[in-house]
């Protein structure tokens, strides 16, 4: 081989090397799924909408072009290397002088005047603006107010249905909280948190700015908390920061290909702008200013009334039913009905009697199989059920005392539906000794049951949950609810169909 070509080979030799680094820089990146969420991504963007138009009546957006098209212009470039849905993202600015933002779903952020000011480079800024944007596009605004609404409606949302004529989005939305400056899509966890710092450095990246900007900006609130803790109050009670903060977007950078291009430019002049301007007020101020408006009030299941149960006994002849997406196929008694939303990927299996009216907004179902997929809200449920790990975290599956009995992720994702399903239906407690692994369509599944007095009927309700592993670490369950009553002599019913349940893993289940 003559030199020419020896140089040639060690030419392609490198760049076959840098790429194969870049590609492994790529994978290593932090996987950040979205979490539980009963909406849909058009239902994010008509929240948004509504709420977007709502706080603009109480807020003072400032209308200057040349800060407009600054901000929007960093805004885009961002949006344009940011996850998730294709939302029309809009960025406006408010006249007040604290150091805050915020996001509403669908798209539609809100920096505060003096968030702007406080910066020191369009990388600082661009770094908060990324951090709100991954909080459109983890959806953190209706994963909150679906949580909301799990805890007070209770059985019936988790099969899909929600509603006695599927509710509108409106509807479901005024139950928690209604539109606007909705406190469910200001605040969120210290996880939602650390998500948004991952998902904001890695989209920062993409753009083309340093994710040490991020970093820097953070800690410059920091310690303008310590000089002057009033600017940056209304921050950190919405923005609770995660622990080791700092830390955790380094270590996210050393997976990162970062590569820092021109700025879009005009920050100073827009800072100059702001700066020129006379000063705005606090955002205490200008609640002060405008006049109350009343808390919109959520909805009661179950309208106070008890209802009584009627119910003929399952058939012995089975029907088949195949979820619409092929993720799972059951079994269920002929004179059973299938009831199967237009969004999602639940069922409902129940007889003629067993969904009940009481005269509330949610019909409630007594006697029938809930068939769905679950996405966990929060794997650490320490709180509700803890271990006695010495770490406080709850990495496993538990008894009523408890004792920890397996540490895998399907354990987590079951301790955390068991938390969401006790905090909507409090009178029910677990069975002493109930939890059982088993096997569900071919792979590991655990099994528990719960039992309590129905609100609904006022009389024992038993709730036999199965929970299965998926690849992705979520899970499919199934809840078998029936009055205590009845239970012993629908067994049978209830064995033939999670013993008929089968469940297509290459399935699309989000």
């Amino acid at each position: 081989m003559n030199a020419r070509h020896v140089r040639i080979a060690l030419v392609i030799g490198c760049v076959l090397a840098v790429m194969v680094a870049v590609g492994g820089i790529s994978s290593a990146q932090t996987k950040i799924k979205p979490g539980f969420n009963l909406f849909s991504v058009d239902q994010d963007k008509e929240i948004g909408q509504k709420s977007a138009a709502e706080a603009e009546t109480q807020l003072p957006i400032l209308h200057d072009r040349k800060v407009e098209a600054f901000v929007t212009a960093v805004g885009k470039r961002l949006a344009a290397s940011a996850p998730g849905a294709d939302y029309a993202y809009q960025f406006k600015v408010v006249n007040a002088s604290d150091v805050n933002a915020f996001a509403l779903p669908g798209g539609y952020l809100y920096f505060n005047r003096g968030l702007i000011e406080a910066a020191k480079t369009e990388g600082q800024l661009a770094g908060v603006m990324a951090h709100e944007i991954a909080h459109v596009a983890l959806r953190h605004g209706t994963n909150q107010a679906s949580k909301a609404y799990l805890s007070q409606m209770g059985l019936g949302v988790m099969s899909g249905l929600i509603g006695k004529d599927n509710s509108s989005t409106t509807k479901t939305i005024n139950a928690v909280g209604g539109f606007g400056l909705n406190t469910m899509f200001l605040k969120f966890s210290r996880t939602d948190e650390e998500q948004a710092d991952v998902v904001g450095a890695q989209t920062m990246a993409r753009a083309g700015y340093n994710p040490q900007d991020m970093v820097d900006f953070f800690e410059m609130l920091r310690s303008l908390q310590a000089r002057d803790p009033g600017k940056v109050e209304q921050f950190f009670s919405s923005h609770p920061a995660p622990k080791d903060r700092a830390t955790r977007i380094r270590n996210e950078m050393k997976s990162l290909n970062v590569r820092t291009t021109q700025p879009v430019g005009g920050f100073k002049q827009a800072k100059s702008t702001l700066q020129g301007m006379p000063a705005a007020k606090s955002s205490q101020q200008i609640a002060q200013a405008k006049p109350s408006t009343p808390a919109t009030s959520g909805f009661t299941a179950g309208g106070g009334r008890v209802a009584e149960v009627n119910v003929d006994r399952p058939s012995a002849n089975f029907r088949s039913f195949q979820q619409r997406g092929g993720f799972f196929r059951v079994d269920y008694p002929e004179n059973w009905s299938v009831y199967e939303p237009a969004n999602g990927l639940g069922a409902t299996l129940a007889p003629p009697g067993g969904y009940v009216d009481t005269g509330g907004e949610e019909r409630n179902l007594v006697y029938g199989v809930i068939i769905n997929h679950y996405d966990p809200i929060d794997r650490d449920v320490s709180e509700r059920f803890p271990t006695g790990d010495s770490t406080g975290y709850s990495a496993g599956f538990v008894d009523g005392s408890g004792r920890s009995i397996s540490r895998t992720n399907l354990a987590q994702a079951t301790n955390d539906l068991v938390a969401q399903i006790l905090r909507s239906n409090p009178n029910l407690k677990m069975a002493s000794n109930s939890q059982r692994t088993d096997t569900v369509s071919g792979s590991p599944a655990l099994s528990l049951v719960l039992a309590g007095r129905s609100d609904v009927t006022a009389q024992e309700e038993r709730v036999t949950l199965f929970t299965r592993e998926l690849p992705d670490e979520d899970v499919i369950y199934a809840l078998f609810i029936a009055p205590g009553q009845d239970y012993d002599q629908l067994r049978k019913t209830f064995d033939r169909m999670i013993s008929s349940l089968e469940v297509n893993d290459q399935a699309a289940h989000r």
